[in-house]
């Protein structure tokens, strides 16, 4: 590899055809650990719009899933088996996992990926309108890693959740002149 990063070629190059065996798996879930889950399902919800598709317990090993994503409330069937399978059926969706007590833990804290050792980066949130998203999470007292207007970058903008992961915020049609 050059300074420069991996060259077009060198990327095309690096990427290979899957076994057929894979042309029906998908992006199902991101898991993020969280401290306190009445926050962090108020932020994903009431800030970021999700829906909270399941939530499942296993008190034996005492910590609790909380599956959210952007879809039809409406849509989430009632019976337990066929919401299971229709859960994990749904294309990107987040799995917050809670351990039991660590909202009371004032040493508990989760690394977000983003200071060293780095690691995790950040998930991204797709919008229709980048500025009034951000308005929106202003008013809310949200946590801005980066305004859209901050940086090098125009138009996109990363806030925290309230375990401090990143999340950028992104409005697909500003990402082609973001990358060109």
């Amino acid at each position: 590899m050059s300074d420069k990063g991996l060259s077009d070629e060198a990327a095309a190059a690096a990427c290979k055809d899957g076994d057929p065996v894979t042309k029906d798996f998908m992006m199902q879930q991101t898991m993020l650990r969280v401290k306190d889950p009445v926050k962090s399902l108020d932020f994903y919800t009431r800030i970021l719009g999700m829906t909270l598709l399941q939530k499942f317990d296993f008190p034996s090993m005492r910590f609790s899933l909380f599956f959210l994503g952007y879809e039809d409330k409406k849509e989430i069937p009632t019976d337990v088996k066929e919401k299971t399978a229709w859960t994990f059926s749904r294309r990107a969706t987040i799995e917050l996992t809670h351990n039991w007590g660590s909202e009371s833990d004032e040493s508990q804290s989760y690394h977000n990926g983003n200071s060293d050792p780095r690691g995790f980066g950040h998930i991204g949130i797709a919008v229709p309108d980048v500025y009034a998203a951000c308005k929106l999470f202003e008013d809310q007292g949200v946590t801005f890693v980066k305004k859209p207007d901050d940086g090098k970058m125009k138009g996109l903008a990363f806030i925290q959740d309230p375990d401090g992961y990143w999340i950028e915020i992104l409005s697909p049609n500003n990402m082609v002149s973001i990358t060109s």
